[in-house]
């Protein structure tokens, strides 16, 4: 089998994404430091403790393990944080990438798959969002995303090198047998937050404005199912696998839940009071945020299977309530 190497494996996503791998006939190994992510997530392959910024620990564990490719998942990930502490996510999620691609490239990785995001787009002119928009980041989270979007492509210009970047929307719900789900630690990601106040653990569920041009008022986003963008890093592996050309595709269900839908269905599902409050808008939050997923469709040949939101939300409540 061959192996893959998977930065960032002990995380939400990565660990989701190397279920997958396994799954495809794939030896994923997980290379995590651990500050973030999870032992206990880590089923499917070895794991090897070290930070992308180690390159000396980096080229240990390519040498061993000598990986066919690499998907790269190990980057902070708050928009919050990433305002609060800009060069904690220049030297992480900018540096760290350089480091990791520099050592794909001199072990001959030919094939690199790239953890991105619709944030790249900051707040963008319309509510599809394609691959073609315009880049205007407006966070330092956005801006390291494309900063590294820009490296890869030069990578490749280069090099015997083809890349995937998948620009993901909102990564929700949990593995659908029950064996891993979403544990950040703080947590920030609204459906989470939702079932933490259905549980008991939160007074509220804030909401940051209802004066949006939206239907209801809130903001409106796109929910994707964790297990269906795990499956699409594995449909763009199998991509470059043919040889073909460095791609930035969206991964998302092109349908948007607001703000308020979300809350009224995780009270269907759960059963539970969840209480509202009102708070006012955070800086830089657009009203829409939904993929176009055309791409994602045509060239990896990718199509959501478990995306709906109740599956969404159900698939979390129940590896909530394992926790």
């Amino acid at each position: 089998m061959k192996n893959i190497l998977v930065t960032g494996g002990a995380g939400y996503i990565g660990s989701h994404a190397c279920k997958a791998l396994a799954k495809a006939g794939y030896t994923p190994i997980c290379y995590d430091s651990l500050e973030r992510g999870h032992e206990w997530a880590v089923k499917w392959g070895p794991l090897e403790q070290g930070n992308i910024l180690d390159k000396t620990r980096l080229e240990e564990v390519l040498k061993q393990y000598q990986p066919e490719a690499v998907m790269h998942f190990a980057g902070y990930i708050s928009v919050e944080e990433s305002v609060k502490a800009p060069a904690l996510y220049q030297r992480n999620n900018v540096e760290g990438s350089k480091v990791l691609i520099d050592a794909a490239v001199a072990h001959n990785i030919k094939q690199f798959i790239f953890s991105s995001t619709c944030a790249v787009h900051g707040i963008p002119n319309q509510q599809i969002i394609t691959e073609d928009l315009p880049i205007k980041p407006i966070n330092p989270y956005g801006e390291s995303k494309a900063e590294i979007e820009n490296v890869l492509r030069d990578t490749a210009l280069k090099n015997d090198f083809a890349y995937v970047a998948l620009r993901y929307f909102n990564a929700a719900g949990a593995d659908r047998d029950g064996e891993i789900g979403e544990a950040h630690e703080p947590e920030s990601h609204l459906i989470p937050l939702i079932l933490d106040t259905a549980a008991g653990k939160r007074e509220h569920i804030s909401i940051y404005g209802t004066d949006y041009d939206t239907p209801d008022g809130t903001c409106v986003r796109d929910y994707i199912h964790v297990n269906d963008l795990a499956e699409g890093h594995v449909q763009a592996l199998r991509y470059l696998e043919g040889n073909a050309e460095s791609q930035v595709i969206n991964l998302g269900t092109g349908k948007g839940f607001s703000v308020k839908e979300i809350i009224d269905c995780a009270r269907k599902i759960t059963g539970k009071t969840i209480n509202e409050k009102v708070e006012s808008r955070r800086a830089g939050d657009p009203s829409y945020l939904v993929a176009s997923n055309d791409r994602a469709k045509t060239v990896l040949g990718w199509q959501p299977q478990h995306s709906q939101i109740e599956t969404i939300i159900e698939t979390a409540w129940r590896w909530h309530q394992t926790r």
